[in-house]
């Protein structure tokens, strides 16, 4: 697995208050299906990726975001 995608999971843990240790996160998790993710979870994990990454997501590229392998492959652009 990638080093982006295992900081990908620390935001995904840090926002959604996970514990890796008991919730399997991969490429096709889906955010909403799969976590439970709202709305304003998944604004606060875009901003969290943004932040981490140092990167700007736009709300286009956001909106087409759905699982965890989707911002994987934003992030490596």
């Amino acid at each position: 697995m990638s080093d982006i995608f295992e900081q990908v999971k620390e935001v995904i843990a840090d926002v959604m208050k996970l514990d890796l240790s008991s919730v399997e996160i991969t490429e096709e998790t889906r955010f909403v299906e799969d976590l439970n993710a709202d709305s304003m979870d998944q604004f606060f994990l875009i901003d969290g990726f943004c932040e981490k990454f140092d990167v700007e997501i736009s709300d286009e590229d956001a909106r087409e975001i759905r699982t965890v392998g989707d911002v994987v492959k934003q992030l490596e652009k």
